[in-house]
């Protein structure tokens, strides 16, 4: 079944109606240039992978939510909207993406938006916290930002999106998870800025944070970027970002912490002269083979553990 026949399985709704089905999780749009009357269109919530999403369509050639709308009903998220039948236009701060089945746009619900079709259209909304879409972007998302049906993202959200959606009670919390970590990545392959991007306060800051995490969970073997990643409720892929725009690499990091660590333990068996094995050191510091300890720490400081002072 194609998601338009889908959603028209949904039952039609009024000019109220289909006004009223919007508010509670997506703010107050008002369809214009059509009298109430002669009005028709469909709403279906739905909640995939932990996201709040939604299929809509109506005969409206002009759908709006205005600076007034934005200020009353104080919603305050962005959507990535995929266009599911027919065109249409999205209009927010005076730029305009044109948009054909399969194409996308990210939206800022706090600011006004107009969408204009000739015809009836369907759309796919799917809702993306604003501190989750940062995070995951590397950057605060910009005015016109569009997705194409034929970048490689683009196909591949569209299908595991809107074409083989999956609902929440098919999958785990867990699963869950890890499923939205990969629409993020996808959605930043998507709406990735062509230009470089500087790093912003907020970067700093959760960078700072991860730092934070690494020093706390370092001496755990399994610890890795991935459980960074996951711990830190970024993706991967962001997070590699992280570590490339200060020169770095997150395993470099981790293990760096850990040799600093281990160095120090180091010195003070040799201050003390103690005969704690240097196995044990290794363990302690989160390496879980000696061998592969010996040879980073070699790399590292020049010399053997069992020669630092």
């Amino acid at each position: 079944m194609r998601p338009s026949d889908d959603l028209l399985s949904t039952p039609e709704l009024d000019f109220e109606a289909w006004r009223d089905a919007l508010r509670p999780e997506w703010g107050r749009y008002t369809p214009e240039a059509i009298e109430p009357e002669t009005f028709a269109g469909r709403v279906r919530a739905r909640r995939i992978c932990g996201f709040v999403a939604i299929d809509l369509s109506c005969n409206a050639h002009r759908v709006e939510r205005t600076q007034r709308d934005a200020r009353v009903d104080g919603v305050d998220h962005f959507y990535a909207v995929f266009q599911v039948a027919g065109r249409s236009m999205m209009i927010q701060n005076d730029q305009a993406v044109k948009l054909s089945v399969g194409d996308a746009a990210l939206v800022d619900s706090a600011r006004p938006v107009t969408y204009v079709s000739e015809s009836s259209y369907g759309h796919f909304a799917l809702q993306l916290p604003r501190r989750s879409l940062v995070s995951h972007l590397g950057c605060e998302p910009q005015d016109g930002f569009c997705g194409r049906s034929e970048t490689r993202a683009g196909r591949l959200l569209f299908q595991q999106l809107v074409l083989d959606a999956v609902e929440d009670e098919d999958l785990s919390a867990r699963a869950d998870a890890y499923m939205q970590l990969a629409i993020y990545d996808l959605l930043g392959a998507l709406f990735a800025p062509s230009g470089p991007v500087s790093v912003s306060l907020h970067a700093d800051k959760l960078f700072r944070r991860i730092c934070g995490i690494i020093k706390d969970r370092f001496a755990d073997p399994d610890f890795g970027p991935c459980e960074l990643a996951a711990e830190a409720g970024i993706s991967l892929r962001y997070l590699q970002k992280l570590f490339t725009a200060r020169n770095s690499t997150c395993s470099h990091f981790i293990c760096s912490v850990r040799l600093d660590h281990a160095a120090r333990l180091l010195h003070r068996r040799a201050s003390l002269n103690t005969s704690q094995p240097i196995s044990e050191i290794a363990y302690t510091s989160g390496y879980s083979d000696y061998t592969n300890f010996a040879r980073q720490f070699r790399r590292r400081f020049g010399h053997a553990p069992g020669g630092h002072a």
